[in-house]
């Protein structure tokens, strides 16, 4: 086990704040609830933005940027969405200091408040839906498919480095349609993207579904989902998209002439996923070693290390690692070749070892002398001597080799962890003893989903598409239910 990293089976929430530590992710800031993603935490995300951006721009999609702040009445025009977030706003009332006349430090200038407060963007429907305005008068205006990369402030009591946080990273997608078909169709087909992404590039496997009343998204007419399983048998919500009807084109009064020549209101989307993903990867494949990444999201994808007493036998290392090198930077692999002579090898060892670094290659003088050198893989720390000849070749299969391999680890685990339940007490004694998603009946009203959730702590992540209908009894009130949902605890 790695220095100063819990076990997980001894305290999984410490093991998970250990690795974020120790594989030099992140952490806390001067501001309560805020981080400083620190750079290796900071690569992972510009890998996944990079991806995901590149998706967005494959469907269609554009990148824009829109303000911070948010004027405060913008968000009371929709109900729904100021319900939804009003508790979690961050407010701006003022905007100057001037030293404090009663002693040292600076206070709010009182005559500097604002004739309008500001709110700082929780998400950025107000603000867009009012720009869409401007452009939008007919249907030769769209589909409008925009999506931002930002900051936004929801205003946690509670916070955890990548889970949740006061301030945090993410894309939100928001586009506008001619027809509610389109827009349904979009927010599906972003969702598909979040699910392609997630399994693809993240090795994890996840439910497409579609959230409850009581759980969708503030404003929207329809949530879709993907639910994630954690090793600790909770379920983590990967990435949604929204329908929004056309409850926003509404709220600013968004309309367009149609080829009939008649004005309507415009339909909606948005979309989005955040930093949060960061703290899926961590809990979903890492060990009691540290980090373990999946290749395609890895900023360092190989690491070399030259196992050397002196300038002549690094020498002798180069020439040969060198050509290798290139080989993999020809076939756009991320390659470090750490020639660090203030660390020892050992150390060297660990700390890509905690930092998730998929393939080590090792290579002294011995192994010169054999043509020859020792390749290590994360995800299984299984050690092979393997031929110089070709080795670029053998790293780039493995490297793929890894990249599945995760995903079937995962996959494995979630599907094992996936159990029915047909009455209360079988319900509580998975989640209590057993942990992981529960596919149980649900009567279908709210009252029965609030009551579930606060006897329990769980909730219904999502009623999976294309779900069977199976009928059955409600685990709670025994009432008729149409088909299962699937339960569980969550972050």
């Amino acid at each position: 086990m790695a220095k100063n990293i819990t076990s997980r089976e001894d305290n999984y929430s410490q093991w998970y704040n250990d690795i974020v530590k120790q594989a030099d992710l992140a952490e806390n800031s001067a501001v309560r609830g805020c981080m400083v993603i620190k750079p290796h935490g900071y690569a992972i995300w510009e890998k996944m933005h990079d991806a995901l951006d590149k998706m967005f721009k494959d469907t269609g999609h554009v990148n824009a940027y829109f303000p911070l702040f948010i004027p405060k009445s913008f968000l009371s025009r929709e109900a729904a969405h100021v319900d939804g977030f009003a508790k979690e706003c961050a407010v701006v009332t003022h905007y100057r200091l001037i030293n404090n006349p009663q002693g040292k430090g600076v206070v709010v200038d009182p005559e500097a408040k604002l004739e309008e407060e500001l709110i700082v963007r929780p998400t950025s429907e107000t603000i867009i839906w009012d720009t869409y305005k401007n452009w939008i008068q007919s249907y030769r205006d769209l589909p409008v498919l925009c999506n931002q990369w930002a900051n936004v402030v929801r205003w946690e009591m509670r916070t955890r480095l990548f889970l949740r946080t006061a301030e945090f990273l993410w894309q939100e997608g928001h586009t506008a349609h001619a027809t509610r078909e389109e827009a349904v169709a979009e927010a599906e087909r972003m969702l598909e993207v979040y699910a392609d992404f997630a399994e693809n590039y993240m090795a994890l496997p996840v439910i497409k579904g579609i959230k409850t009343p009581n759980e969708r998204f503030a404003g929207a007419e329809d949530t879709f989902c993907i639910e994630a399983m954690m090793q600790d048998g909770k379920a983590l919500q990967a990435g949604t998209s929204h329908f929004l009807g056309q409850n926003f084109a509404k709220a600013f009064d968004v309309k367009f002439l149609n080829k009939e020549n008649q004005l309507e209101y415009v339909w909606a989307t948005s979309w989005g996923v955040s930093t949060r993903l960061l703290g899926a990867l961590i809990m979903a494949h890492s060990d009691d070693n540290g980090l373990v990444l999946p290749p395609k999201l890895a900023p360092i994808q190989v690491v070399i290390i030259p196992v050397f007493k002196d300038e002549i036998q690094l020498k002798a290392i180069s020439e040969q690692v060198l050509p290798l090198i290139q080989k993999l930077r020809d076939n756009h692999i991320l390659v470090k070749y750490d020639t660090d002579d203030s660390k020892r090898s050992g150390w060297k060892f660990n700390e890509y070892e905690v930092k998730g670094v998929p393939v080590r290659v090792a290579i002294g003088p011995r192994d010169l002398e054999n043509k020859q050198a020792e390749v290590a893989r994360r995800d299984t720390l299984e050690k092979s001597i393997l031929p110089l000849e070709n080795l670029d070749q053998t790293i780039a299969q493995l490297l793929d080799n890894i990249q599945q391999n995760l995903y079937r680890k995962a996959l494995a685990f979630r599907d094992s962890h996936i159990r029915e339940a047909n009455t209360w007490d079988e319900f509580i004694d998975i989640l209590d003893h057993q942990s992981g998603f529960v596919q149980a009946h649900w009567d279908g009203t709210p009252e029965t989903e609030d009551m579930i959730k606060e006897k329990s702590k769980a909730t219904i992540r999502c009623i999976p598409f294309q779900n069977p209908l199976t009928p059955g009894k409600c685990i709670l009130t025994g009432k008729p239910s149409k088909q299962r949902v699937i339960f569980a605890r969550a972050y």
